[in-house]
């Protein structure tokens, strides 16, 4: 089966800085695969290089049986691919309708009345069709994540890409927001999703990558990752014996 995401020897270097060194990884039509690096290790310039805000030096991606290396972002975003941001950025003085109007509207290229109904809809799935008039602004923590996933979701997305979007949450917010992420899945988009917590990626996805210096050095199993050698070494922080 042809993936619906696909990045074959991808390369991206700031001077003497490599952020994606040669990265190969494919994410399979309904996958969830996760990723997880430590700080630093370049998994948000990735998620910059699939959405088209950073060029690639070398290598090639593939999104649903198209080469799209060379597209700009707006065209990725509009065919299908859209991102949450480890910091949220919603537009403060506008409502969370008007946030999500503009992502239904610029992002999926919808209008009128459908633009509207996704709207509604994506908020009532992600719990906040109650604040709708509500300034951005005015949001809890676990509001702003929210928001930033039911804005991704209006673009109407094929692959989403999730950039620790459970960061800084309670527990029962995270556990609040699996469900939701897990709701989301169901529908049939592919998710890739870049989290430090761990015990919430592993409770959605179905295979896992980790990267360091912008090199994926383990893929598979996420629970046989984890548990090995080097993973454990570079990423843990953890000496491996045996």
């Amino acid at each position: 089966m042809t993936p619906i995401l696909e990045l074959d020897g991808v390369q991206k270097a700031y001077g003497a800085i490599t952020v994606a060194d040669r990265q190969s990884w494919s994410l399979a039509d309904g996958e969830a695969l996760g990723v997880l690096g430590p700080n630093g290790a370049g998994k948000t310039s990735m998620f910059n290089l699939v959405t088209g805000t950073i060029k690639v030096d070398g290598g090639t991606i593939r999104f649903d049986g198209q080469t799209i290396t060379d597209w700009p972002a707006a065209r990725r975003c509009r065919a299908g691919i859209a991102r949450s941001f480890q910091v949220p950025q919603p537009f403060s003085g506008m409502t969370l309708f008007e946030n999500a109007y503009v992502a239904a509207t610029q992002g999926a290229g919808l209008s009128g009345q459908e633009a509207n109904s996704v709207c509604l809809d994506v908020l009532t799935r992600t719990g906040l069709i109650r604040k709708a008039n509500h300034l951005a602004g005015s949001l809890t923590l676990l509001e702003r994540k929210r928001l930033e996933l039911a804005r991704a979701l209006c673009a109407k997305p094929k692959v989403l890409l999730l950039d620790e979007i459970a960061g800084g949450l309670t527990e029962k917010e995270c556990h609040a927001l699996i469900d939701t992420i897990r709701e989301v899945r169901a529908t049939g988009v592919s998710i890739v999703w870049i989290e430090h917590v761990v015990h919430a990626l592993l409770a959605v996805i179905d295979r896992l990558i980790v990267i360091d210096f912008g090199r994926k050095i383990a893929e598979g199993d996420p629970r046989t990752v984890m548990e090995s050698r080097e993973v454990r070494e570079i990423y843990l922080g953890i000496a491996a014996h045996g």
